[in-house]
């Protein structure tokens, strides 16, 4: 495990609380036309969850952010909410479409009934569409260079797209009792899962303007962590409970999907994730100390028993 700063868990409840604030007051109002639609959109996006991809984005920026910059502070940090913002956006979009009927058909979510449950089918289904747009509508409002902004959007729509979550999860379905390969679960869960992360992490890196060097050493990072996130949550289906998962548990295993667990076994799994979070940490060198909230993330994610 990585030394890192005692206050770590101090920063990352203060993160969350912070992007909490922050998705609050950008979500459109309740009482807002059309209300029903910006009442499920609210629902799905706040009150809960670890909040992870907006914590990789501060993080990210933390680990690159210069001394001095010709961008006022002020600028650098609401580059990095509305970075952050965006990413929780559009893993809420995915969660709530990710827990239709026509999906993975969940009852439960963050501890409380999913989208479509509270709500119905429909208004979920545009929930999730209206989260997603206005995701990018927040990385357009970056107060960066116009270029990068370029290179956010696109960091964020493949993410997003055939070749990050929505491609992940078709091969996902595609795959219910089937036996893969390590090769081929890896490849389902990089887009569905890890592609996100990455993308979380380099909007960080985005927001400050980070140099190419920091870029490498971020995207080596977080391909390694953004793997080990699905690992430990393959692991995590099989020993939790829906009390600490806030979903419900044994999912995978009820409708016969690839894992990681079924594919290498428990304690196989767990040592993979470990190797994986080392990986992570090796990355970070080059960044030196400013990276130790990146490092506490890693450890955070593997170490993690929810």
């Amino acid at each position: 495990m990585s030394t890192v700063a005692v206050d770590f868990s101090v920063w990352l409840s203060g993160r969350a609380q912070h992007i909490e604030q922050v998705l609050a007051r950008i979500l459109p109002q309740e009482v807002a036309v059309p209300a029903r639609l910006h009442r499920a959109m609210r629902y799905s996006v706040l009150g809960g969850g670890k909040r992870v991809r907006a914590a990789l984005v501060y993080a990210a920026a933390r680990a690159c952010e210069p001394v001095l910059s010709v961008q006022p502070a002020p600028e650098r940090a609401w580059a990095q909410d509305l970075a952050a913002a965006a990413v929780e956006l559009v893993h809420a979009y995915s969660l709530v479409h990710d827990d239709l009927p026509c999906m993975d058909d969940d009852v439960l979510r963050r501890g409380r009934p999913t989208v479509h449950v509270e709500f119905d089918e429909a208004t979920a289904l545009l929930a999730g569409d209206a989260l997603q747009p206005l995701a990018f509508d927040l990385l357009a409002q970056m107060p960066i260079a116009s270029e990068l902004i370029v290179q956010a959007t696109r960091d964020l729509a493949r993410a997003a797209g055939s070749l990050g979550m929505a491609g992940g999860q078709a091969i996902d379905l595609e795959s219910v009792g089937q036996a893969l390969t390590q090769e081929a679960l890896q490849h389902m869960h990089t887009l569905k899962t890890g592609a996100l992360l990455e993308a979380s992490v380099s909007l960080g890196g985005l927001a400050v303007e980070a140099t190419e060097p920091q870029r490498n050493a971020l995207s080596a990072y977080s391909a390694a962590i953004g793997l080990a996130f699905q690992v430990i949550d393959d692991v995590l289906d099989v020993t939790a409970n829906s009390a600490q998962l806030g979903k419900t548990p044994g999912k995978d295993a009820a409708a016969n999907k690839p894992t990681y667990v079924t594919l290498m076994g428990l304690a196989p799994a767990r040592a993979f994730a470990g190797e994986l979070h080392q990986r992570a940490l090796a990355a970070l060198r080059p960044l030196g100390a400013s990276a130790a909230l990146l490092a506490g993330m890693a450890d955070f994610i593997v170490l993690r028993d929810h």
